[in-house]
């Protein structure tokens, strides 16, 4: 099973609908699905399903280490990896929240990376994937919005990580939650 660790945007698909609506119409941008919007903390990639249970002992570790109490994050505003020059996500940012989330982005490395998961290759930036994009078609008007446009996704309650299987299909990838792990336990 592939896996992953996020806080989800439950109830905020219309707001990341809009933000994806100020993008241009590029051949190049692939939108992410509102409903499956999500702030990813570690991928765990191709996992043995008999390493759910270490998995979500380590997780319910992490949080405890990570001393987070629930909490409101707000989204917003655009950003790009890898850079301008070369546009391969268009995301929007966490402007309220971050700093919990980079506690909990270490400590949830820290446990994971202990049972043999793959450490994180590049700096950790809370966001929410909105596109992806697969060449150079339509990156200055790509470039334009993410410089000039401020959208606001919205503001949501963070009392839980979640770790969630990812199943890729020809029409995008299906998510099911395989454990809700509680902040402030």
């Amino acid at each position: 099973m592939r896996l992953f660790v996020s806080v989800d945007l439950d109830g905020l698909a219309d707001g990341v609908a809009d933000a994806q609506a100020r993008l241009p119409d590029a051949e190049s941008l692939r939108f992410v699905a509102p409903e499956n919007a999500h702030v990813t903390l570690k991928f765990l990639g191709d996992t043995d399903p008999d390493r759910l249970d270490e998995i979500q002992a380590a997780l319910m570790t992490a949080v405890t280490d990570a001393d987070v109490d629930p909490f409101t994050a707000t989204v917003g505003g655009f950003g790009v990896f890898p850079s301008p020059d070369y546009i391969s996500v268009v995301w929007a940012g966490v402007r309220e929240g971050g700093p919990e989330l980079a506690r909990l982005h270490e400590a949830i490395e820290r446990e994971l990376t202990a049972l043999g998961f793959d450490p994180a290759d590049h700096d950790f930036t809370p966001h929410v994937t909105l596109a992806r994009m697969s060449d150079a078609r339509g990156k200055d008007a790509v470039t334009r919005v993410v410089r000039d446009a401020d959208p606001t996704v919205g503001r949501l309650d963070v009392s839980e990580l979640r770790l969630t299987e990812s199943t890729l299909t020809d029409d995008g990838p299906s998510y099911r939650t395989v454990a809700r792990i509680p902040l402030g336990t």
